[in-house]
């Protein structure tokens, strides 16, 4: 694979992931039902999106960078929200 395809793909990689997680995100700040939500779950995927965001700015991966900077504040609201209102 070639750099370009490889960063294309991780670029796709990264808009599927954060596009995954956004309906969840969308759903918690408007609604601010958390119970269903698992506590450790969040803890566990804020704390890897953190990572992979740090990751990314080592390589300076712009995929890893953006989706990362989206994922990061999203869950951290719905960690929030979580700790608020779980």
């Amino acid at each position: 694979m070639t750099p370009v395809m490889i960063e294309w793909t991780g670029a796709f990689a990264a808009v599927l992931t954060t596009s995954a997680f956004l309906p969840q995100a969308i759903r918690t700040i408007r609604t601010r039902q958390t119970r269903d939500i698992s506590l450790w779950s969040q803890w566990l995927l804020f704390i890897g999106n953190f990572l992979w965001l740090g990751y990314g700015l080592s390589l300076n991966s712009l995929p890893l960078i953006l989706a990362n900077c989206v994922s990061v504040p999203l869950i951290g609201i719905v960690l929030v929200l979580k700790l608020r209102h779980g």
